[in-house]
């Protein structure tokens, strides 16, 4: 056994128990989840149960030293045993090749203090019987580290370091340990200290103004012999030469306009006196500013610049934190002046027009547009977008031949798409498109607007049909939803389903709702940068979207329209918006159980929202060009920070297919064991009917029970209808005018159901109650009270007999005062206690009853209507229902794959609540047992088969990733060859930034490559092994596949 940076000395107990394989020490109190974790760790699967070998865990906790459980696990595999130390709970998890465990285990399976050992050839020790404790003698004291200061900084702090701290801070007011003299020439008195320089030194004016000639935006402060004043540099006589070399001066300078010049820069916004070149050979002032680094605010006669550098830091700090450029500009401001004493000038403006300017100029230099020999004019659409690197481009990173690529593999080069809207990006009715138009009109993220407006014009009284679905708003509102001094409503956008990246002219705005003329465009626009075959599109409302969606193709532009008849496109619903659907939806566009698809969610916009929501309430007041620029930077830096954690990101994501992979082949395979053995020619035919829908979503869904579930409001609506056609028969009795018989008993249903939430809400209370609590409680009970006085007083008129019940209760003491225990004397009473009652009042009771046994195996409130049923059965002659309803027992609230006790898979049984789903019309399958087998084994199935899909496609991204970023190193490096340009020191700085940026891309590409190597060698040991064990044949699309 080897250990390495173990957080523990583990000598002491490979010394006590020289045999034992693996030892895990718990620093906290262990409860029955870590065992429990440990063991189903190492839990093998049937085809390695007989492995010549076994391993053994011992866990101690640590303080007590005592000896929590001994755990033996036969395996074949080398697994490593390990600690996560980033958290603070025991958690300890095997990882291995064949280990299946429970899912929380699996994100703490990383590298850290790491233990492995090769059990091949170990004899299997013998193992004391488990013990509560172990002696001091056998198990020693592990030594503890003393707990001391460095354990509470900040008590140590309060307690003994912010007297000095402050102290220090005041002295820095003053001029410290400084001499008469100047600290660099030693001759004339000091008055000057810099604030921004090293150390503080005094100077004198003549040092001061010498010493910051490469540095003129530092800050001053002058002693006035009492204490310091802020001054600047200009003050001084620093002039600042532009157009020459660092020191050297012009022969012939030309002042800034009134000689007066602003510069915002970190420390603050700066007054600086400024020398231009006007030489023979003299530059334009822009180029003059720009060369040093300094962003003009204007191109004729500048007055103001901002630094490259704060430029960067607003950039950062916004995609980070979304602060505003008001709130930064006016930090900014109050930095140089927090009293208001001084005359500073506004800038403002100026700043924000520098900064779109900045960022505009920032993403056409990454894109690579500035070493395009045709210039700027020549972008195309889409063109400065950051593509997602794992998602599959043809000529990039696709294999040659993929096009004709067998079935089993095309599935893997699909793309995945995601649509949503996003209403809090709104804006006002502030400026227009004349005024404030968009410097990168449709080269980033945004479709271009004027032939968006022009569609949107001529599409303008279409009428959005009605949902069938559910009543979805997406669908209902999308012409109603208020738009009153909005010029948008928000957003709608297409991203990339398996990694979040933002799609090139996938972004449009909003005028009211998601309208379908809106979303089309940003689906065509984005789909128009695709040239794949398999289309998998993800949308909330894709059920009611995708319906007429090739009809209104035919009105876009040519240029937009998408050849789909050569296409393989699917729709979906995202996993969390499913079952706002409607019951048909759950199957014919859920993610998990259409094949191809791996462990994709389509939830990714969702996520990508929460980043860019904060923004929003400063977008409110943007012209169009300003936010649609804003958003593009937005969005552009997101796509960066996911390409850059993209390495991290499909690991974590592959280590989890893994183990899950194994987990639910390992179930799948148990099941259809036991299938094969009870029903092999019935689960024939389940195999044949889920590989054929897979094929043709037409056919007979195999994951819809064939007899739908009873429902209380089913049988209540039906015995509203028996009720009007009773009326209309003349064959019905009524005795009231407003209350039929089955509204009498459907009424003492709920009565019934509110005295057993009043009972809760009563004994829920607590000793110390507040007014608030009681007054509550207290009109429960009188609005109760009434009720049942209402209620009671029609039930005399259908059943006389109650009154007799009544009075026999109060007499012998079983009556209450209290509504929630009054005796309602339902007609399973009455016949229970007197043997007769109304028969049709009987079979009323019945049918609501059996509906609200069927609902209670949902909500596991099942007691009271399955009592009910056992008193009417035997007077109404019902017989056969205790098959299916039976009396529920704790051990019965599980799921269908949960195990009791020390059962396992191969042994273990299903709850009989997963047995109803009715009958079935198999006339071998009693009760709907068989049916509800199927459907579980479908999904069983379905689960495994998605999380193998998912390492084969998490394996595929990180290919495709890596020849992207190496086909990406390549095209910069191109770049070099077709420079536009002459002048030496521009090609230059173009072939060092090329250079810079294919070396980024490689550096990206072997880190990543690093990271994925060991666990990509494991994953292809697996799915080889998998492969030679195991087959499992599945439909995609047109044809099936042989996937494992």
């Amino acid at each position: 056994m080897t250990y390495r940076s173990s957080p523990l000395d583990l000598q002491p107990y490979l010394t006590i128990f020289p045999s034992l394989h693996v030892l895990v020490v718990a620093h906290q109190n262990v409860d029955g989840g870590l065992i429990d974790g440990i063991q189903d760790a190492f839990s093998m699967s049937d085809s390695t149960r007989n492995a010549r070998t076994a391993k053994r865990v011992v866990v101690v906790r640590q303080r007590s030293k005592k000896l929590i459980s001994t755990l033996n696990f036969h395996t074949r595999e080398s697994i490593a045993l390990h600690k996560n130390p980033r958290h603070h709970h025991s958690k300890f998890v095997a990882s291995g090749a064949t280990i299946s465990g429970p899912m929380y285990m699996k994100k703490f399976i990383s590298t850290y203090s790491m233990s492995s050992v090769d059990v091949k050839d170990i004899p299997v020790p013998e193992i004391p019987q488990c013990t509560d404790s172990l002696s001091d003698e056998l198990l020693p004291d592990i030594p503890r580290r003393p707990r001391g200061a460095r354990d509470h900084p900040l008590l140590v702090w309060r307690s003994e370091f912010q007297e000095i701290y402050l102290q220090e801070l005041l002295r820095l007011e003053g001029r410290g340990d400084c001499v008469d003299v100047c600290a660099e020439c030693n001759t004339n008195s000091p008055l000057y200290r810099c604030r921004d320089c090293f150390g503080g030194r005094m100077l004198c004016q003549e040092c001061a103004v010498l010493g910051h000639a490469l540095t003129p935006l530092h800050r001053l402060e002058c002693w006035n012999g009492t204490f310091f004043q802020k001054t600047s540099l200009k003050s001084l006589g620093l002039r600042i030469q532009l157009g020459h070399a660092p020191g050297q001066t012009c022969g012939n300078p030309k002042h800034a306009f009134n000689d007066d010049f602003t510069v915002l820069d970190s420390h603050g916004i700066h007054a600086v006196a400024i020398d231009y070149c006007d030489c023979e050979s003299v530059k334009s002032l822009v180029q003059q500013l720009l060369r040093v680094s300094w962003f003009p605010a204007t191109t004729v006669n500048p007055r103001s610049a901002t630094t490259f550098r704060l430029l960067q830091e607003f950039q950062l700090l916004s995609f980070e934190s979304k602060v505003s450029a008001y709130e930064f500009y006016h930090s900014l401001a109050r930095n140089s002046d927090n009293n208001g004493v001084l005359d500073i000038k506004g800038h403002y403006e100026s700043f924000i027009r520098s900064v779109r300017e900045w960022c505009h100029l920032k993403m056409l230099k990454r894109s690579g547009h500035g070493h395009d020999p045709a210039g700027i004019v020549n972008t195309s659409s889409g063109e400065c977008a950051v593509l997602c690197p794992a998602c599959p481009h043809p000529g990039i990173n696709l294999p040659d031949g993929w096009e004709s690529s067998p079935p089993h593999r095309k599935w893997l080069y699909a793309d995945f798409v995601a649509i949503d809207a996003n209403f809090r990006l709104k804006r006002k009715h502030v400026s227009s498109d004349a005024i404030d138009p968009s410097l990168s009109d449709g080269w980033g993220y945004f479709v271009e607007d004027s032939q968006y407006r022009t569609f949107l014009n001529k599409r303008q009284h279409d009428i959005q049909e009605k949902s069938t679905c559910s009543s979805h708003n997406a669908v209902n509102m999308a012409d109603t939803k208020s738009s009153r001094g909005l010029a948008t409503t928000g957003v709608g956008s297409i991203v990339c389903a398996r990694h979040n990246f933002k799609y090139p002219n996938g972004v449009v705005d909003l005028e009211k709702g998601e309208r379908y003329a809106n979303m089309d465009y940003a689906f065509f626009s984005a789909m128009r940068h695709s040239s794949r075959n398999v289309l998998n599109v993800s949308y909330d409302i894709a059920c009611q979207w995708h319906k007429n969606l090739w009809a209104r193709m035919l009105a876009f532009p040519p240029a937009l329209q998408l050849q789909h008849t050569i296409m393989n496109t699917r729709f979906f619903v995202p996993k969390f918006h499913l079952p706002a659907h409607i019951a048909k939806c759950h199957t014919l566009y859920s993610f998990n159980f259409l094949p191809g698809v791996g462990r994709t969610d389509g939830e990714a916009p969702e996520r990508g929202w929460s980043s860019i929501n904060p923004a929003a309430s400063s977008m409110k007041e943007m012209g169009p060009g300003s936010r649609r620029d804003t958003l593009d930077d937005y969005f552009g830096d997101w796509n960066w920070k996911k390409l850059t954690g993209l390495g991290a990101i499909l690991l974590r994501k592959l280590k989890d297919a893994i183990c899950e992979s194994a987990e639910y082949r390992v179930v799948l395979q148990e099941l259809e064991d036991a299938l094969m053995h009870d029903e092999p020619k019935a689960f024939a035919e389940w195999k044949e009917e889920v590989y054929a829908w897979e094929v043709d979503p037409s056919k007979t869904n195999p994951f819809d029970p064939k007899v739908e579930t009873l429902t209380q409001a089913a049988i209540r609506l039906q015995l509203a209808r028996d009720d009007v056609q009773a009326l209309r028969d003349g064959t019905q009795v009524i005795l009231h005018d407003n209350v039929s018989p089955s509204m009498l008993i459907a009424s003492g249903l709920d009565l019934e159901e509110q005295q057993r939430r009043l009972s809760l809400d009563k004994a829920s209370l607590g000793l110390h109650v507040s007014d608030r609590q009681e007054g509550s409680v207290f009109h429960k009970i009188s609005s109760l009270q009434r009720r049942i006085d209402s209620w009671t007083a029609i039930q005399q008129l259908y059943m006389p007999v109650v009154s007799i019940i009544r009075q026999h209760l109060s007499t012998t003491s079983l009556g209450t005062d209290q509504p929630e225990d009054y005796a309602l004397c339902l007609p399973s009473a009455v016949v229970a206690a007197s043997g007769t009652c109304d028969k049709m009042l009987m079979e009323h009771e019945w049918k609501l009853r059996h509906a609200q046994a069927h609902d209670a195996l949902h909500s596991l409130r099942q007691t009271l209507p399955h009592a009910a049923l056992c008193s009417l059965a035997p007077y109404i002659n019902k017989t056969g229902w205790q098959a299916t309803l039976r009396s529920l027992r704790p051990d019965d609230i599980r799921s269908m794959t949960d195990m009791l006790g020390m059962e396992t898979e191969g042994t273990r049984t299903f709850s009989w609540i997963w047995k109803v789903h009715g009958a079935s019309r198999d006339k071998g399958d009693r009760d709907g047992s068989l049916d509800a087998m199927r459907i579980e084994w479908c999904k069983a199935r379905a689960r495994a088969n998605r999380w193998t899909e998912e390492v084969e496609l998490l394996m595929e991204e990180m290919r495709r990733t890596d020849q992207f970023l190496k086909w990406h190193a390549s095209w910069w490096t191109e770049r070099i060859n077709i420079l536009p340009v002459t002048d030496n020191s521009l090609a230059e700085g173009l072939i060092a930034y090329a250079h810079c940026q294919a070396s980024l891309r490689h550096s990206l590409k072997d880190r990543f490559h690093s990271m994925w190597s060991s666990t990509l060698a494991a994953c292809n040991s697996i799915l080889s092994r998998t492969v030679n064990d195991e087959k499992e044949h599945f439909a995609l699309s047109t044809s099936r596949i042989d996937l494992i």
